[in-house]
């Protein structure tokens, strides 16, 4: 039996709650596929600074490090609060934090509209009534969000605010890999999302991804504009399987994929390094306003850890498992606040976690 150490962050706000249903449903995964996970629960964010006055301390950073992978909930307080110390710059020094770390470069976004959940996307009916099954693989440590120099200077109506947009080739070659090696085991097409028409960074970008590209003569490959990328996601979004973006355009194109799907309490994420070893976080963020009130969706942090199986412990079959019985929780009509319509079983956090785990184990 092979023993798989997972570092457990629940973090702030619904963190703690939907961790909760995704380790229920963890544990039915150990007797169904003859696996022992470890696991080691840690402080992170608001919730380590009373105990370490840090939001990422250096005992939370050891346990990752002894560990194969990191499942991770959510940090962040209630606004009136952000500037006081606990939750000033708690995001950023969290994830961020652990991004760099853990050499965390490849961000896997998933945005999946689901034909149960189609009333809930802003789309419009005809194109959302079709689903859609997108994943944004963004590349998370370089671009312009890290390029030097940045910075300001002069004054008055001279001063001038500057950010560098930096690539190097290896660095659009990992995350390229990334998103071909991917799209091998979905639908075998990767879209490239750049700016080549004004960018000097973007050609390069295009000429590098193309190179790449012909080492995979088996996946479709097709080069788009960012502004075309943007409107085609919500005309046709049918048409994409996997979307490889630099760092600012993948955090923007991730987000209007995510609003698509209707809810980000469905959306997972993960952000790999070189080898195995990865973080899955939910993309909703710790929802201060509704946490212990027992409705928060765990949909995206039991999701999450289904893609730790995958990516991390090559457990395809029990990753499959896991979305199999969300789908058929949705089919059966069942549902959180955040995805409710009229006519619709409305349902906590621990239900639809039990409803989920009864699927799996069924």
């Amino acid at each position: 039996m092979s023993v798989k150490k997972i570092a457990v962050l629940a973090g702030d706000g619904i963190g703690p709650e939907v961790m909760q249903e995704a380790v229920k449903v963890l544990d039915a995964v150990q007797s169904k596929y003859n696996v022992k996970f470890e696991y080691k629960h840690a402080l992170v964010g608001g919730a380590a600074w009373d105990d370490f006055h840090s939001h990422l301390p250096e005992e939370t950073l050891n346990i990752c490090r002894e560990s194969d992978a990191i499942l991770f909930g959510s940090v962040g307080g209630p606004v009136r609060e952000q500037d006081t110390d606990k939750w000033c710059g708690v995001e950023v020094n969290s994830l961020l934090g652990l991004r760099k770390e853990f050499g965390l470069y490849a961000n896997l976004r998933p945005a999946k509209l689901y034909p149960a959940l189609a009333f809930a996307s802003p789309l419009r009916s005809d194109i959302s009534s079709k689903g859609f099954d997108i994943l944004v693989v963004r590349e998370l440590t370089g671009g312009i969000y890290f390029g030097r120099p940045k910075g300001r200077s002069g004054a008055g109506e001279t001063e001038t605010a500057f950010d560098t947009m930096i690539y190097s080739r290896a660095e659009i070659r990992r995350i390229a890999r990334v998103a071909f090696d991917t799209a091998r085991k979905r639908r075998n097409k990767v879209t490239s999302i750049d700016k080549a028409n004004v960018l000097t960074t973007m050609v390069f970008w295009r000429q590098v991804v193309e190179e790449i590209a012909g080492e995979y003569p088996d996946v479709e490959y097709e080069p788009m504009y960012v502004d075309n990328a943007a409107m085609q996601l919500t005309k046709n979004p049918q048409q994409f399987d996997v979307m490889l973006c630099g760092n600012m355009f993948g955090d923007i194109l991730s987000d209007e994929a995510a609003a698509l799907t209707g809810s980000l309490g469905m959306l997972p994420s993960a952000s790999l390094a070189d080898g195995s070893f990865g973080m899955y976080e939910p993309g909703g963020g710790s929802a201060p306003d509704i946490a212990g009130k027992g409705i928060a969706n765990p949909i995206a942090q039991i999701l999450s850890a289904a893609m730790m199986l995958r990516y991390s412990f090559n457990m395809a079959a029990a990753a499959e498992s896991i979305e199999n019985a969300v789908e058929d929780v949705l089919n059966d009509d069942y549902r959180t606040g955040d995805i409710w319509q009229h006519g619709s079983k409305r349902v906590g956090t621990a239900e639809m976690g039990d409803r989920i785990l009864k699927r799996l184990e069924s």
